[in-house]
């Protein structure tokens, strides 16, 4: 049997280990110190029982039970915690624990546990974890081809028909994710949540197009019901995904040939469409960029150059600081820069010039072309209409 122990402490897992290394040396035991740890195991390994806690930086326990019960139906849960809440408990049941055990875990109730659950475990048909094995393989093998068949790349001679034969008619769901990090965990949470939602309102499946990008197919039982998967989606995806997402949908498809291009045409459309954004880190990085903008606006500054600041990708960037300050970078600077210059023109004798390259526009034919288009007035005109002091 092979037990995967998630916690973040590490006297928890080292003590858990040892207590099953000792009573049941036939079993493995693998280790994760954090939720994404646990999901790459879950993925690459086959694993039959999950000890896990409940409360760990970036997803509780119950949540990394919650989204992995659709592809590891077959996985066991028992859950560890601190706290003897009753809410936690219930959670725990709900969602199909077999045990919930409270630190400290006293050596005899785990062993018992272990004892019981390796019986059991040992006792199912070899003939339906084979099948699973299959169900997986054959799973992964389907969305593979789907995945090269969606991106416009060659299948090497795999045929894509039988898709089209179970699936007559058909949408498309895109979900992109924007992060700087690997977003390994995310992209199981996608998988997962979408996968659900899918099976409860239609026939389907989800394919990875790339590291931050899925895709769902599904047939609808009720044609209408596509806004309400979305809905949900959106509010899954918004509780368990801690960075901005996008969310993109097509209307029935009933040619199978035409996916290339509909999901050529959903990549085009994220390009310029906002991504929602829940993660904490938004009003800081904006802030942190607005600073870095008035600190350094007499400088060469380009979209570029801030976003890199902040660690965020440029067109992402781009987007949340519109919706953030309600105006567009290359706005916002233009803006800052004609306010100081105006400020210079007003209260000093320096010349047009000189007052360019203070505000960021090393050529001075430039800056007043934008001047004139953004006040009606050229430099000069506005020194004069102000009373400001003349620079000849």
């Amino acid at each position: 049997m092979n037990i995967l122990v998630v916690d973040d402490e590490d006297i928890i897992r080292s003590g858990i280990e040892r207590t099953i290394r000792r009573s049941f040396p036939e079993h493995r035991v693998l280790l994760a110190t954090s939720p994404e740890e646990a999901v790459h195991l879950l993925r690459s390994e086959a694993i039959d029982l999950v000890l896990t806690d409940v409360l760990m930086p970036g997803m509780t326990g119950l949540e990394l039970m919650e989204i992995s019960r659709k592809n590891h139906a077959h996985v066991k849960w028992v859950v560890i915690s601190a706290h003897s809440e009753f809410a936690y408990a219930r959670e725990a049941v709900r969602l199909g624990a077999r045990d919930y055990l409270l630190k400290p875990i006293g050596k005899e109730s785990l062993i018992d546990m272990i004892g019981t659950l390796g019986e059991e475990i040992a006792k199912e048909n070899e003939w339906s974890k084979d099948a699973h094995l299959l169900k997986s393989n054959l799973r992964f093998l389907r969305e593979a081809v789907f995945s090269r068949w969606a991106s416009g790349l060659d299948l090497g001679g795999i045929d894509p028909s039988p898709f089209a034969e179970h699936h007559p008619h058909f949408h498309l769901v895109l979900v992109r994710m924007e992060s700087d990090r690997p977003v390994k965990l995310e992209h199981f949470i996608v998988e997962n949540v979408l996968s659900e939602l899918i099976e409860g309102a239609g026939t389907g499946f989800v394919a990875s197009i790339d590291a931050k990008s899925l895709i769902g197919l599904i047939t609808l039982e009720d044609e209408t019901g596509l806004h309400r998967l979305i809905e949900q989606l959106r509010t899954h995806l918004k509780r368990y995904v801690k960075i901005p997402f996008q969310i993109l949908h097509t209307d029935r498809i009933s040619d199978f040939n035409e996916v290339p291009a509909k999901v050529q045409h959903m990549h085009k459309a994220a390009a310029s469409q906002v991504y929602e954004h829940y993660a904490s880190s938004g009003d800081q990085s904006i802030a942190v960029a607005l600073q870095y903008i008035k600190a350094h606006f007499q400088s060469e500054l380009s979209l570029e150059k801030v976003a890199a600041i902040v660690y965020l990708n440029p067109v992402y960037f781009s987007q949340l600081f519109k919706q953030k300050t309600g105006t567009g970078f290359k706005d916002y600077v233009t803006h800052l820069r004609l306010e100081r210059s105006m400020e210079l023109l007003r209260t000093t004798e320096l010349k047009i010039s000189d007052i360019s390259e203070r505000v960021g526009y090393p050529d001075v034919r430039h800056f007043s072309q934008i001047f004139r288009k953004k006040t009606g007035v050229t430099p000069s005109e506005y020194r004069h209409n102000t009373g400001g002091k003349s620079d000849s």
